[in-house]
């Protein structure tokens, strides 16, 4: 009797434990389940899943549009929406550009303070002025030596003043109430002496040498050599030019 009880009670503990592991089983957390009718919907991380009773089923993610690794963190990229054409964002990176451009303009400005052994603040003067001017910078690098030897504080026997050599009466063709205190300054002597070299190449069409001997003789003893069938050179021209194959101006 006593080993009946026994054995019904082994019997029933069994059945209990053998319950407990299957419902432990099913329900564990995390095992797919065969239910598909969801009852709540999530997406993390791209992934869906349909959760039911504790239990949820994993589903393909959605296609996502590939985008650019280089857009802004801060950037909303929104998905489904396709283009006709790429994003090339190296391509159009405007301060890519722009980082490109100065970088090579510095390397140019040091590249002229190496060339003339002058201070690189000095080249980066004459350099910006003869750009803004329209001027080859290698032109006016080449004038500004032979007019100065770049000494800011010159003044020659007739007058002419600082970088280019401009007389205070041309200076004021371009500037009325300039002072001969500003024409000793860099950057206005530079403003001026090359606005009025790049007026004299268009205005003789072009003919460099004819622009630089006006420039240095003036040009009212070019005209006059000119109309007296004589070559108005007097070697300034070649001097400036020695080994120069430029145009003198940028456009």
């Amino acid at each position: 009797m006593h080993r009946r009880h026994t054995k019904r009670r082994l019997a029933k503990a069994f059945i209990v434990s053998l319950s407990v592991f299957l419902l432990a089983v099913l329900f564990r957390p995390g095992i797919p389940s065969r239910v598909t009718t969801p009852v709540n919907s999530t997406a993390v991380g791209g992934v869906s899943a349909s959760q039911s009773a504790g239990k949820f089923t994993l589903k393909q993610p959605a296609a996502l549009s590939a985008q650019p690794i280089w857009r802004p963190a801060g950037e909303v990229l929104k998905r489904g929406k396709t283009s006709s054409s790429p994003i090339l964002g190296f391509s159009s990176d405007t301060r890519t550009q722009e980082r490109h451009e100065s970088l090579n303009r510095w390397h140019r400005i040091y590249t002229y303070s190496s060339k003339y052994r002058i201070k690189p603040e000095l080249s980066r003067r004459i350099y910006d002025a003869a750009t803004v001017a329209g001027l080859e910078p290698e032109l006016a690098f080449r004038l500004v030596r032979v007019e100065s030897v770049f000494d800011p504080q010159a003044v020659s026997p007739v007058g002419a003043l600082g970088l280019t050599q401009l007389m205070l009466g041309t200076a004021r063709q371009f500037e009325p109430n300039v002072t001969r205190e500003e024409l000793l300054t860099p950057d206005v002597n530079l403003r001026i002496g090359f606005r009025y070299l790049r007026g004299l190449i268009r205005e003789y069409k072009g003919d460099l040498k004819l622009a630089l001997l006006v420039y240095n003789r003036g040009p009212t003893a070019v005209g006059r050599a000119l109309a007296m069938g004589q070559s108005p050179a007097n070697g300034y021209e070649s001097i400036v030019t020695k080994g120069y194959r430029g145009r003198g101006t940028l456009d």
